[in-house]
């Protein structure tokens, strides 16, 4: 799709740019742990500054369902913006009306307002067209660089989206870039991992995947449905076993596109789940008890991903290859990531990452800012590479 950005724009000088930003920050102690959401969004409002606006920020933060709830603030976030732009950042006790119009009308042009969580109106997420409204009389245009809520259909997302010149914002292009870098328009041969506990949770996005790539290997707990599926031993390990069916239709399924599946050749097997615990490595085909669990894929696997990796131009990865929590099971999957990291850095690999436990594992590589890119948005990033549209992209275009 072909959406607006910030470069469309020449002058706002004295105009207010509605901006809907993620700050829905980790906090512990009333203390911000991670201020990553923050800094992301930097660049929008650094950039929205020198074109002139007046940069009002829409956020949402927890989940006070439509009520307002104190402890659920946005307030505390002003002083920590304010630190890492270098600029005070001005709060308005609530996102649409009097309190709003008048902190944003005693802005200059540059300045920076932070308005009130707007979860605190149920409007927002039932995506009331009264609310959307009330929002789009703030501003002059609208820009959401939150990508992270963008599989939300809300007013802040979407609603006001319509009613006003609608833009992405920075971070956001980056992101739409690199996703269509991977899946829309790839360079190929293309591979994809895909982790994680369950089938059931990924079923959408195998389904999609297998249509779209040459290549794809399952790893974690859900590879073991399928070598279940395909007859092999699991012992006592994580496995849906009523998704036999399903697993070899998508064996099937995958065959027919001539999409390759990659599934563990051998496995790391333990009884006790806990760091160091006694393991061996043991081949596929190999006899189990009921106590031996597999945790982790075993070194002939990884021998095979990384053959395949080093073969493919583009890779997108979405989930562990083993419980990479627990040492030594975390081999596999840090195995795998450094080496798709040094293609990537020699230029020969075009490697986007995401989903929650996507970007865990691969901090404990170590590997995060050498892959071309590793997307944060969880939940929006899992739904795109389902091939699902997501509203707040959609409402761009």
């Amino acid at each position: 799709m072909t959406f607006k950005t910030l470069d469309d724009i020449s002058d706002l000088h004295g105009k207010t740019a509605l901006v809907r930003v993620d700050f829905n920050v980790p906090v512990e102690d009333g203390r911000i742990t991670d201020d990553t959401r923050l800094k992301v969004a930097l660049p929008t409002i650094e950039k929205l500054q020198k074109l002139g606006a007046k940069v009002a920020l829409l956020a949402h933060f927890d989940r006070p369902k439509g009520k307002v709830v104190p402890e659920m603030s946005l307030r505390f976030v002003a002083p920590a913006l304010s630190a890492l732009l270098g600029t005070t950042v001005a709060f308005a006790d609530d996102c649409v009306g009097a309190d709003a119009a008048d902190v944003l009308k005693l802005l200059p042009a540059g300045g920076v307002a932070l308005l009130e969580n707007v979860r605190f109106h149920a409007g927002e997420e039932k995506n009331d067209p009264d609310f959307a409204a009330q929002l789009a009389a703030l501003g002059d245009i609208y820009v959401n660089d939150a990508f992270s809520a963008a599989h939300r259909a809300h007013a802040s997302t979407e609603g006001v989206a319509k009613l006003l010149p609608a833009y992405a914002g920075e971070s956001m292009r980056r992101e739409l870039d690199a996703l269509n870098a991977a899946l829309g328009t790839p360079v190929r041969p293309t591979i994809g991992i895909v982790g994680g506990s369950k089938v059931s949770t990924k079923l959408d996005l195998l389904k999609n995947l297998v249509g779209k790539l040459d290549a794809l290997a399952i790893g974690g707990g859900m590879a073991n449905t399928f070598l279940y599926a395909q007859g092999h031993e699991v012992g006592g390990s994580l496995c849906e076993k009523d998704l036999k069916d399903t697993a070899l239709e998508i064996l099937k399924e995958a065959e027919v596109k001539g999409c390759r599946i990659l599934l563990p050749l051998d496995v790391v097997v333990a009884q006790e789940f806990k760091a160091h615990a006694p393991n061996r490595i043991v081949d596929l085909g190999a006899e189990l008890s009921g106590d031996d669990k597999i945790f982790d894929a075993g070194p002939k696997t990884v021998a095979q991903l990384k053959d395949v990796i080093d073969n493919s131009k583009t890779l997108i990865w979405n989930g562990p290859l083993g419980v990479f929590e627990l040492p030594p099971f975390d081999t596999a999957t840090v195995e795998a990531a450094k080496f798709a990291a040094e293609q990537t850095q020699s230029g020969k690999l075009i490697a986007v990452a995401g989903g929650g436990d996507t970007v865990a594992a691969l901090n404990h590589a170590g590997v995060v800012q050498d892959m071309t890119f590793v997307s944060t948005a969880g939940g929006a990033f899992l739904e795109w590479m389902e091939g699902k549209d997501l509203p707040g992209v959609s409402a761009l275009g």
